[in-house]
């Protein structure tokens, strides 16, 4: 029996929509519910009591995080978050799983758990589903859930039932780890974009049961990464179907206002997202007229009312144009009323939804509510926007060979028309930009002992790895220089990026502006310098000072193959003598690996970013590489590559076959490590 006492009230005619209670260890929870994100025991840019104010009456955190601080020993202390945060209402808890795929820190998947380094002391943590779900009972939560490993949604079959299978067998540890807990559990339905898997995975998670205990309800897991809105909206429906109607249903990490009315037309009942605080503070508001983008000139008069359907303090109480100021100048109190605004307008359509169940009118309100739903605010009046043709309609979001991508999961990318390749696509960008470059260099370490640290940035893009670099340093003391010089042969999308500002919030500065102005920005301090150089790389480099950090971000070798060939990495080794150089990189592949190698790096794992579970990090001398305590590639990596059938990368190659094999055999790396 569930501990939820889970009560179906109605289903809607000509829908799968349906409105139901459960009763919680913290009071009852009314369907269908959005649940605000509070991933550190807070909701970003929000109080309690104005989250209370807003509607919220589930909140959402995540074991990952609280994991890593406070601690489990600070939430035993206090009995859980609830005393912690002052929150006296149900709380969910996320296992961590996908912040294990997301967040770009090494990190390894195997039977026993999730290996990988922490953010706060980069010291290795396996987190394995008992830990997790210790973690959680320490947390205390009302709803915890099981450890799973999620993949890319559009992940091959193959890939996508080893790792179903692996949550099966986390699954089953998770409810062997809850014990006498009164703290409900769901099971994760996995198998990415696979209806059999789907079936698979929902028939054995609802009759797994260990000492005559199920699990209270199911989640949907594995979507929103990476697949299409039409087949995030047909596999919401396949695997909903396949659960029991008598236990709640929670699709995860979805979505916008448009994603959760599809969902709960599917018979989907629970939802969390970040979009209403990330759009929030990116100056995006959710009205019953349309989506409103506050940055907007438009509104730099308005003595109107945000949305004269909403109650909420922004509502009552200020202009749009007074809200317009606060987002143009980065005002956190813009941020707090935008983001309180977004809540509340979610928690007001959770509950119209609610009500046309009951009533039987949800058909009604799901065909209206889709067209209003996507409305802007870019005609006045707002009228209905295509959503399947977005940005055909619009020449903004186009540029040369560059569009505009929305990821579906709260963040936007530059997309390569002509290669189909998007910058930056599974992570937020600046989150993969500062986990993937600018904290793996080191860079604090590096200014303690030299004058001037140089990076170069081979593949400008959107500039999110510079920008990252200059967030990261702009307010700290030092007196040191960080010099970046970029290079770039096209920057068309870092004007596209700019062209459309809201989407890109890393880019609200004005250092990208002058740098495309005048090939160069410096800060008011003089201490971060950022140079442009434009051209062909193969070129260019030679007039650049030798760097320390090398951030190799071009587009992939399946793209631009002359960037990834033995004879462009050779050229940078010997452009680099005689100074410590350190290179990031993207890429898992054994073809890029080898080629460094072969042109006389020393090269190691780099932190995970995404589905991949290392990248690469390269070195001229392996002392940096030990001083950084970075793991260079060793015997078994040489034995897996000497088995490989494709160890020589032809395309790549300026060596004969034979000569480019006998450079990694006798390459020093192998001998020292």
């Amino acid at each position: 029996m569930s501990r939820l006492n889970f009560k179906l009230e109605a289903t809607s005619s000509g829908s799968r929509a349906r409105a139901a209670t459960f009763t919680t260890l913290h009071g009852e929870v009314q369907t269908p519910i959005f649940m605000p994100v509070g991933t550190q025991a807070t909701v970003k840019n929000q109080t309690v009591e104005s989250l209370k104010v807003a509607g919220s009456n589930v909140l959402l955190a995540n074991t990952y995080h609280l994991l890593l601080r406070p601690g489990a020993e600070v939430m035993r202390k206090f009995g859980g978050i609830h005393k912690f945060m002052n929150w006296d209402r149900p709380v969910l808890t996320d296992s961590g799983g996908f912040q294990i795929f997301s967040l770009s820190h090494h990190r390894e998947m195997n039977e026993k758990g999730a290996l990988f380094l922490s953010y706060v002391d980069n010291r290795p943590i396996l987190l394995t589903p008992e830990l997790s779900i210790d973690m959680q009972r320490a947390i205390n939560s009302d709803i915890m859930m099981v450890l799973d490993q999620c993949i890319e949604s559009n992940a091959a079959h193959k890939e996508a039932k080893a790792a179903m299978e692996l949550t099966h067998r986390w699954a089953k540890r998770s409810l062997m780890a809850r014990g006498d807990s009164l703290q409900s559990m769901f099971g994760i339905v996995q198998g990415a974009c696979h209806e059999d898997l789907r079936k698979q995975s929902a028939d054995v998670l609802i009759n797994l049961q260990v000492n005559g205990q199920g699990f209270d309800g199911f989640a949907i897991g594995g979507l929103a990464v990476g697949e299409t809105k039409s087949e995030r909206e047909d596999f919401t429906a396949i695997a909903a179907e396949m659960l029991p109607a008598h236990l709640p249903r929670y699709l995860m990490g979805v979505g916008t206002p448009i994603d959760i009315l599809e969902a709960v037309h599917r018979g989907v009942d629970m939802f969390d997202c970040i979009l209403p605080n990330q759009y929030g503070q990116r100056g995006v508001a959710f009205t019953s007229l349309g989506n409103f983008q506050m940055r907007r000139t438009v509104y730099k008069f308005s003595e109107e009312k945000l949305d004269p359907s909403c109650d909420c303090l922004a509502c009552s109480n200020y202009s749009r144009a007074y809200l317009h100021h606060l987002i143009k100048t980065d005002e956190p109190l813009g941020w707090h009323l935008l983001s309180l605004h977004n809540i509340t307008f979610y928690h007001r359509f959770m509950r119209e939804m609610r009500s046309s169940i009951l009533q039987d009118t949800f058909l009604d309100f799901y065909n209206r509510k889709r067209k209003e739903l996507v409305m802007t605010d870019q005609e006045n009046p707002p009228t209905p926007m295509t959503p399947e043709k977005p940005y055909k309609k619009d020449k903004r979001l186009s540029l040369g060979d560059y569009e505009v991508h929305d990821s579906g999961r709260g963040f936007s990318s530059i997309r390569q028309k002509s290669s189909g390749e998007v910058m930056h696509s599974v992570n937020p960008p600046q989150e993969e930009a500062r986990n993937l470059y600018v904290l793996p260099a080191r860079i604090d370490e590096r200014l303690k002992t030299l004058s001037e640290v140089v990076i170069w940035d081979v593949g400008l893009g959107a500039a999110h790895n510079s920008m990252a670099v200059i967030h990261e340093f702009l307010d700290k003391e030092f007196t040191e220089k960080i010099r970046l010089v970029s290079f770039e042969n096209d920057t068309d999308p870092l004007k596209l990026a700019l062209r459309n500002a809201p989407l890109f919030p890393h880019l609200h500065h004005k250092a990208p502006h002058e740098l495309l102005k005048h090939n160069k920005w410096v800060s008011a301090k003089g201490n971060i310098e950022w140079e442009l150089i434009q051209g062909d790389f193969s070129h260019t480099y030679k007039g650049a000072p030798k760097p320390h950090v090398i951030f190799y971000d071009p587009f992939s070798l399946h793209t631009n193959v002359e960037l990834w060939s033995e004879e462009a990495f050779a050229r940078i080794f010997n452009h680099c003598r005689g100074q410590d150089v350190q290179l990031l990189n993207y890429s898992a592949s054994t073809a890029v690996r080898a080629t460094l190698l072969a042109a006389g790096f020393f090269v190691g794992y780099g932190p995970a970013s995404g589905p991949k579970s290392t990248t690469t990090v390269a070195y001229n001398d392996p002392a940096l590489a030990q001083k950084q305590n970075v793991t260079l590639l060793g015997d078994e990596w040489l034995q897996r590559w000497e088995k490989s059938d494709a160890k020589v990368p032809r395309h790549l190659m300026q060596s004969s076959e034979m000569e480019f094999v006998e450079k990694i055999r006798r390459h020093l790396q192998f001998i020292i490590v």
